[in-house]
């Protein structure tokens, strides 16, 4: 929309529109914009956007008002068409005019979106707030094209100094729920703070990430009584869902421009419902003081950038500058920093709170940068997320899905499938109806986990600033040299530096790392710190968690709870970082997600972390006492199952177990007693199975051994059984690695056990033995040169013979340790007798070959 009294002082056809009927216009507008609605009415003929385009290009208004939805792949697409024929010299982009400064990165090849301008309270870093980009904003396609052509481009809406200011006046006034003015899409009364989540219908705010603390509506304020513009030129499209028709009519479109439509029916709606929110009006009054001084720079052609609900108040007959004037006066100031910084697609989602996030950034970013053929490159997406979680994904899937969504789009009258309708298509085509499987999707494709970059050099962020100053407190230096500093855990300050390196880890900012330390006790930590150049690019890109290192190490764990033994990892992290602030809400996902887990893998894998948590509870004073009753209630659920989930496993699964059995075994004791005794009695049932994989056996077999539940007399036997000629050596191989797992101890110091296992492995088939040969490396390879080498001498002194210790009996592994060897020879038959001799060796030469064999060398 022109603005010709702005560009030459000369008034404007005000009259214009008023003299058009509103219901008339309206529809208009919303068939040019949307090129029909489900009724049927046609839009505008190819002859009459040709028309329509040359004429624009023939008068080339000297300013030109583009309203937009902010983050619309189809606002993008249309803006940057626009802007193209349009050709200003000048973009004036709806954001914080102090900002002006930071606008040259934009054109910068290192900056890639999803980024946010950043802005915080210089003497309070944790009041701050952000201003989104992605490829799919119009704000950053208005500021590449401006950096890519030479246009100035330029911020025009409210300094940042003035927005937090704002904010903290309303928290002094008595707390009041701030509201977030409405854009295209906003919905009537939308007050919008961080503990409110709208679904997209409901947004579509220019108010930036963090307006909810800094505040944005008067006390008083009428914008409950504000009608929703989308909904209303919905209503008159023939659509009942206003998504729907916004979707139809602007992102889903390739060609066109609904620019001037659009602005017209927003001014109609404005017309009859007079916008009254006082910090809007003043909004619309800086931007047109900015506008005006653009004007008077002498540009020839200005392109304004702004939601589409300012729009029509800057464009047409403006105010006078006397009553602008007069709603900038005194407003309050704070002194701010700004910065670029790192964004991610989950940040603009509507799931964090953010006012003008959108439901899906994903999809969003896909249907801008994939405009030929999306929904086929979509569910090409789609199965390739599912693929590398293996789950089974054909082409056959895809094409059946493809088919499903493009059904659906023409039964419900859409000119292409949306996301609604491909979302239906991947439920019940490629996820087999499993939700689970669509919650995997939408995380990962439709939200997405894209992450910006920002060129080096950009302005140090609040976070940064934070972690140097508490750094400076608590007297730890920066330097790139590695430095060990011991803490105590029992002083304030040692704790506080504890804590510190524990969120920075948290962060991804591994600053210190921990060593064990030499004292027994569990008060004292060693760590290691050394600064590395690229630890501070880590910080910027953990500055989109937040601008303080508490406040950050807080919001990055909440992000961490997808399975049961992530969030359980996360409760653990907090505790010893003391994030006392998110431990509520990581107990309260804890305890939902425990009572839902029916994976015995993922139960044991959660058990360690809360184990060890009790103990922090002592160590680092904070109260881990909530946690004792998930615990149990976890162990008592994977001790339930554990037998059951053992029996018949595949060689990968029972790997699994082994490991995460071992995990649970040395923590369980840091529980009570009651938890020990049932754990054991699991292990116990789950031995008596059948179908036990010899792994798992074997381990088990040890961990009740080091236990006490079996005598070595016990495990003898088991073992002579299990190796015995009936079992398949793959099993006895597994079984051998399961049981000698950890250390050599037990058959350096236990004749019997190694008489069992050298008696096995000298009579099976030289086939059988080499089959067998991995699984005893991986087995006798864990132990230390030291171990192996006792154990080599053991094994060179074992009798010779049929009657080795552990050849199948008791009694005679007893009675050939009572005579001495296998000739019955005892102190009394003198010296010579006693003494090993040199032709001894000889008689070791075969099993000295085959302990070559097992611990590296040639059979």
């Amino acid at each position: 929309m022109t603005s010709p009294a702005l560009a030459d002082g000369a008034p404007a056809d005000a009259g214009r529109r008023r003299e058009r009927e509103g219901s008339a216009a309206t529809v208009a507008c919303a068939d040019a914009a949307g090129g029909g609605g489900r009724k049927g009415r046609p839009g505008p003929g190819a002859g009459e956007r040709a028309d329509r385009a040359a004429g624009t290009a023939r008068t080339r208004p000297p300013v030109r008002v583009f309203g937009v939805r902010h983050h619309g792949p189809g606002s993008s697409r249309a803006l940057a068409a626009a802007l193209e024929e349009y050709r200003p010299d000048c973009v004036l982009v709806e954001g914080p005019a102090d900002a002006d400064g930071l606008i040259g990165w934009t054109g910068s090849a290192e900056m890639v979106p999803p980024v946010a301008l950043m802005a915080w309270q210089v003497d309070e870093p944790s009041r701050s707030v952000s201003w989104p980009f992605a490829v799919f904003s119009p704000e950053w396609q208005a500021l590449r094209w401006a950096a890519d052509h030479g246009a100035q481009a330029r911020f025009m809406d409210m300094p940042s100094g003035v927005v937090l200011a704002h904010g903290a006046q309303e928290t002094e006034r008595g707390g009041a729920e701030p509201a977030v003015e409405p854009e295209a899409g906003a919905k009537p009364g939308g007050a919008q703070t961080g503990g409110n989540r709208p679904n997209a219908a409901e947004t579509g705010s220019a108010e930036p990430e963090g307006a909810g603390s800094a505040g944005e509506a008067e006390a008083g304020s009428t914008q409950a009584r504000r009608i929703d513009p989308i909904a209303e030129l919905a209503r008159v499209a023939g659509y009942d869902d206003p998504e729907a028709w916004w979707e139809d009519a602007v992102e889903l479109r390739l060609d066109g421009d609904p620019f001037d439509a659009l602005n017209e029916g927003i001014g109609l709606l404005r017309e009859a419902e007079p916008e009254t929110d006082a910090h809007t009006l003043r909004r619309e009054a800086y931007m047109r003081r900015i506008l005006r001084s653009a004007v008077r720079e002498g540009h020839e052609r200005i392109a304004v950038v702004c939601g589409a609900w300012h729009a029509p108040a800057l464009s047409g007959k403006p105010p006078a500058i006397s009553a602008d004037s007069a709603l900038l006066t005194n407003l309050p100031k704070a002194k701010t920093s700004l910065t670029w910084v790192p964004w991610t697609h989950q940040r603009l989602s509507q799931a964090t709170g953010y006012g003008a996030g959108v439901a899906s950034p994903g999809w969003y970013h896909h249907l801008f940068t994939a405009p030929d053929r999306p929904a086929i490159r979509w569910l090409t997406r789609v199965a390739q997320s599912l693929r590398d979680h293996d789950l089974p994904v054909s082409s056959a899937h895809i094409i059946e899905a493809a088919r499903l969504a493009e059904a659906l789009a023409v039964m419900r009258g859409r000119p292409m499938p949306g996301l609604d309708e491909l979302d239906e298509a991947t439920l019940s085509v490629l996820c087999e109806g499993s939700d689970l499987r669509a919650d995997l999707v939408t995380r990962e494709v439709v939200v997405g986990r894209a992450l910006g970059e920002v060129p080096e050099g950009v302005p140090m962020v609040p976070l940064d600033a934070d972690l140097r100053r508490t750094a400076r407190r608590l007297r730890l230096a920066f330097s790139a040299a590695p430095k060990d500093v011991t803490v105590d855990l029992r002083t304030p300050t040692g704790l506080a530096k504890a804590q510190l390196l524990e969120r920075l880890t948290i962060l991804g900012v591994p600053w210190g790392v921990k060593r064990r330390a030499r004292s027994t006790g569990t008060f004292k930590e060693v760590w290691t710190l050394e600064w590395r150049p690229e630890y501070s690019v880590s910080v910027v890109e953990a500055a989109g968690h937040g601008n303080t290192v508490v406040d950050a190490a807080g919001a990055a764990l909440l992000t961490r709870t997808d399975t049961l033994a992530d969030v359980t990892r996360a409760v653990e992290s907090a505790l010893m970082a003391g994030l006392e602030g998110v431990l509520p809400e990581l107990l309260r996902i804890l305890d939902d997600r425990a009572a839902r887990e029916s994976d015995v893998l993922h139960l044991l894998a959660s058990i360690p972390a809360l184990a060890r948590a009790h103990r922090y509870g002592d160590v680092r004073r904070t109260d881990a006492d909530s946690l004792a009753g998930v615990a149990r209630a976890v162990l008592a659920r994977a001790c339930a199952g554990l037998p059951a989930a053992a029996a018949g496993v595949a060689e990968d699964v029972a790997v699994e177990l082994k490991d995460a059995v071992d995990e649970v075994q040395s923590v369980v004791s840091l529980l009570d007693e009651d938890a020990v005794r049932l754990w054991r009695n699991a292990l116990r049932a789950a031995l008596a199975r059948r179908g036990l994989p010899g792994l798992l056996a074997g381990r088990i077999t040890r961990l009740l051994l080091d236990g006490g539940i079996f005598t070595a007399e016990q495990a003898s036997r088991r073992l002579s059984r299990e190796l015995s000629s009936a079992t398949d050596p793959g099993e006895q191989a597994g079984w051998i690695e399961g049981f000698l797992a950890g250390n050599a101890l037990l058959l350096i110091h236990d004749p019997r056990l190694l008489g069992v296992i050298d008696r096995w492995a000298g009579g099976i088939p030289s086939q059988a033995f080499v089959d067998a040969l991995p699984a005893l490396r991986r087995a006798f390879g864990s132990w230390s040169r030291a171990e192996r080498r006792e154990l080599a001498a053991r094994v060179a002194d074992l009798p010779e013979g049929p009657e080795r210790p552990g050849d199948g009996t008791a009694g005679q592994s007893g009675r050939s340790e009572a005579e001495g060897g296998p000739e019955g020879r005892t102190e009394a038959d003198g010296p010579e007798a006693a003494a090993p001799e040199d032709e001894d060796f000889d008689f070791a030469g075969p099993v000295l070959e085959t302990v070559s064999a097992i611990l590296g060398g040639r059979r």
